[in-house]
């Protein structure tokens, strides 16, 4: 097939999935990349948590009043385009993982997923790391028993 007779369908397609074709355009909410970006972030080995510190506080204060889990959205934005999306994403690393390893994997699987999902080119997945997790930090502590009755 000569350059000149591919349609313009031919054309987008050649680089992935077609969002806009001539038989009509798909657009893809912010909010469906915000949670492919998450899950796909928190499938990651070492992955902790993600937000900032108010974020994961926040998050914590709504599942002690009974809100279910974490949002898939928590530490992540994007930005979405027709065509290409950006993605930060703050995150807490388990203590004695290798943080290069850990962001190197995540950017690989969050761009690998948002693509495949979204057929929208992931331009940049910005990571930033709050916190280290050492153990213990956030588990729930028993009471201590009363010292007089």
């Amino acid at each position: 097939m000569s350059q000149q007779s591919r349609s313009s369908t031919d054309v987008q397609q050649a680089g992935g999935n077609a969002l806009v074709t001539e038989q009509g355009r798909t657009s893809i909410a912010d909010s469906v990349v915000l949670k492919v970006a998450g899950v796909a972030a928190r499938e990651v080995n070492g992955v902790h948590a993600m937000g900032s510190g108010g974020a994961r506080a926040f998050g914590a204060l709504k599942d002690k009043l009974g809100a279910s889990g974490q949002s898939p959205s928590q530490g992540v934005s994007v930005e979405v385009g027709e065509r290409q999306a950006a993605i930060d994403i703050d995150l807490v690393v388990e203590y004695g993982v290798s943080i290069p390893d850990v962001s190197q994997a995540v950017r690989r699987n969050v761009i690998q997923r948002v693509e495949r999902m979204t057929g929208l080119e992931v331009t940049e997945v910005n990571l930033s790391v709050d916190d280290v997790y050492l153990g213990g930090d956030d588990e729930e502590e028993e009471p201590e028993p009363a010292r007089v009755q």
